[in-house]
This record gives structure tokens, sequence and C-alpha cells, in this order.
């Protein structure tokens, strides 16, 4: 078992907590919010139900969570350094679900 000072193993994929990656990808407006859906039980990774905002996330997790009056599917496809733009925080995630085109007005 590892030290608190010790070297992750050099084959290991980086990772960022949970609420903080929802937070980078302009899902929530604060961490807090993040994390008040990751402990209240809506929030999957890969399928599995987490309730620890400090989850580790990486490259191709699959999460699955409630935001507003829809249910989220986004698979991460990059790790933020910090909170950007919208226009950079669409660049961390793939949307597996995307909102259906609205009906053309006749």
């Amino acid at each position: 078992m590892a030290g608190p000072g010790a070297k992750p193993a050099p084959d290991a994929q980086p990772r960022l907590r949970l609420d903080k990656w929802l937070w980078q990808a302009r899902f929530f407006k604060t961490r807090a919010l993040a994390a008040d859906v990751i402990e209240g039980g809506h929030c999957r990774v890969n399928g599995n139900r987490t309730l620890k905002p400090g989850y580790g996330v990486g490259i191709g997790d699959v999460l699955t969570f409630a935001q507003a009056n829809r249910i989220r599917l986004v698979k991460v496809v990059a790790l933020g350094h910090r909170r950007g733009p919208a226009t950079e925080a669409q660049l961390l995630y793939l949307d597996l679900d995307p909102q259906p085109a609205p009906e053309p007005l006749e």
C-alpha cells in the first residue's frame, strides 16, 4: 500500500474528482451543487452509482446524472485544467444523448 507521498504507477491514467469535473464541464454552476447531486445518489459512473464527490473519473468514463429536468449521459473525453468558457468546456465530453432537434414551424 502506498503512503501519502507515493507517486502513482507510471501506467496509471490521470483522474479528476467527479464534482470538479462536472463543474469544469459547466454542468453545474458550483462544485457544491455537483456534490449535492452526487451525494443524493443521482449520479452513475460507468453504470455504477456513486455517492462520493471525490470519486476519480478519467478519460473514457461514461457519466449518467440528473441535471434540471433531464437525465444527462456523457462520455469523458478530456480532463480539464480550469473552468473555462462554455466552448472550452464542451471539449471535455461527448454528449451520448443529445437533445432532439426542434420540430420545424409550419
